[in-house]
């Protein structure tokens, strides 16, 4: 199951961990990626809280929780390349895998159709 928020994350939920990652909008909006911060491997993260930095030669943006809940991995590999994350934002360019608190929560994100209406 994919989900959208309006601050232009995405969500993959495989069980009751969610991969989180910026969209494709978001990735084209920046430009090219020079930096990326992930939360820490055991942060508690609660909906709508800063929990990552995407930084551009254009603007340093927020990336914000999409739900609560407990950070069990970050890509390494957006942190050495942050070019993988603009050029594969919904692939190999996730930033952070959060396990939440409240699977049934993803039910009120966006699917694809409502954040392509959104994003236009």
């Amino acid at each position: 199951m994919l989900r959208f928020t309006d601050e232009h994350e995405w969500l993959r939920l495989d069980g009751e961990v969610a991969t989180v990652g910026i969209t494709a909008h978001a990735a084209e909006q920046l430009g090219d990626l020079v930096f990326v911060e992930l939360p820490k491997v055991g942060a508690r993260l609660t909906k709508g809280e800063a929990a990552a930095v995407v930084e551009s030669v254009k603007a340093a943006s927020d990336v914000y929780a999409p739900l609560s809940g407990e950070v069990t991995e970050v890509n390494e590999a957006a942190l050495s390349d942050p070019a993988s994350v603009g050029a594969d934002p919904q692939g190999a360019g996730w930033l952070y895998r959060l396990k939440l608190d409240d699977v049934s929560a993803m039910d009120a994100l966006m699917d694809e159709a409502a954040y392509a209406a959104f994003a236009k």
